[in-house]
């Protein structure tokens, strides 16, 4: 929350980030609304050190009403941008101070606030985005993830520098935790989350963010390894515009045979380009980060490898599900391993003529896809799951 105006177990870490590091999430995309009726005053030093973590401490608004009740009185306070589980939205230039933390803290950082969620996949979303944020600022400003100095939440400002006393998001990250994962979220884990992401931005982990209070972060010597998943139902990505600040390789980065490429070697402007995608690399063990084979024509025979950050997949948006629907087998429709094309990869599984008429599916996950706005549902039958699509069910 703004205005003159947050110790866990690490448990904690292993249970929220672990679940959000499973979801296999695209690149967040960070939507600019500047607002020009924002003051434009300096930092101290000219530049952003860092960035400070809100929350709204506003149960019942939305992201676009807390938008438009601070461009009303930003007299008061006014802060960057604002995060929920489906949004990025930076609605005041980062060149320029905020009014969110104090004269301390807006004097030297970039502030956002989350408005405050309702499940476990929208908290999960929201932590993941606001995690990416941070670390796309730090990289924008040449600056590296470490607790408290460069990351400080809006109680951390309260704690260190002083002028403001409020100790958000510590509260609200407390409950979600409790009521969605059954345990604690902080500092320190949303730390560990930001230099993943850092990770990936940057495709170089960060070894220099950790201070005593991220001394609970224990890595364990596993074996560096990278996990497939393959997809065979010729998905497609686009490239992003600045594909080229991460390189093309033969193979994972990393990997016993990997080499760079290089976008140069390509001959081509690939800006917006759509490509296959068939095979997703996970790295596991000491190391992080997504990577997909692509290929530029739909049979050709040459095959490249790139990190997440490079392409852009149809966005889907999560939520739980419940209750049960009945296939419609009548028609020969496939069901899937995830949502067809989208950042996971799918493989067909089944269809729905395998089944006797009347089969009901229990469902537990919605996914809507917003580029052809379809609606997917995860859901079981007997002790095998499945992906299906809306028109599918009855």
């Amino acid at each position: 929350m703004v205005g003159l105006l947050w110790a866990a177990t690490p448990a904690s870490a292993n249970s929220i980030n672990t679940y959000i590091n499973n979801q296999g999430y695209a690149t967040p995309k960070i939507t600019t609304q500047i607002w020009s009726g924002f003051p434009k005053n300096s930092y101290r030093y000219g530049k952003p050190e860092g960035v400070v973590v809100h929350e709204t401490a506003n149960p019942k608004s939305t992201i676009y009403n807390e938008i438009a009740y601070m461009k009303n009185n930003y007299q008061n306070d006014f802060v960057h941008t604002f995060i929920d589980a489906s949004n990025i939205i930076n609605v005041a230039n980062t060149k320029y101070l905020c009014w969110g933390s104090g004269y301390y803290g807006n004097q030297r950082y970039v502030q956002f606030e989350q408005v405050e969620v309702h499940s476990k996949s929208a908290f999960a979303n929201e932590l993941n985005k606001s995690a990416y944020y941070t670390a796309y600022i730090l990289n924008k400003y040449g600056l590296k993830p470490k607790r408290n100095t460069t990351v400080l939440s809006h109680h951390d400002v309260s704690n260190n520098l002083g002028g403001t006393d409020h100790t958000d998001p510590d509260g609200y990250w407390k409950a979600n935790a409790k009521a969605y994962f059954g345990t604690t979220y902080t500092m320190t884990d949303f730390m560990s989350l930001v230099n993943t992401q850092y990770a990936k931005i940057t495709g170089n982990s960060n070894n220099s963010g950790s201070t005593t209070d991220d001394s609970n972060q224990h890595t364990s010597a596993k074996p560096k390894t990278v996990k497939y998943y393959a997809g065979t139902n010729n998905e497609t990505a686009t490239l992003a515009n600045n594909y080229t600040n991460w390189t093309v390789y033969n193979h994972v980065k990393g990997t016993a045979k990997a080499r760079k490429i290089g976008w140069g070697n390509l001959s081509a402007d690939y800006r917006g380009a759509k490509v296959y995608v068939d095979i997703r690399g996970v790295k596991q063990g000491g190391w992080s980060g997504t990577w997909y084979r692509i290929r530029f024509a739909k049979h050709s025979t040459y095959k490249y490898w790139v990190c997440s950050n490079v392409l852009n997949f149809p966005n889907v948006t999560y939520k739980d599900a419940s209750g049960t629907k009945t296939l419609n087998t009548t028609s020969n429709s496939a069901l899937y391993n995830h949502v067809l094309n989208s950042n996971y990869l799918s493989t067909v599984t089944a269809h729905t003529q395998d089944f006797q008429a009347g089969q009901t599916i229990k469902l537990n996950k919605k996914g809507v896809k917003t580029s052809d706005n379809s609606t997917w549902y995860r859901g079981t039958i007997g002790s095998k799951s499945y992906w299906v699509k809306s028109t599918s069910l009855q």
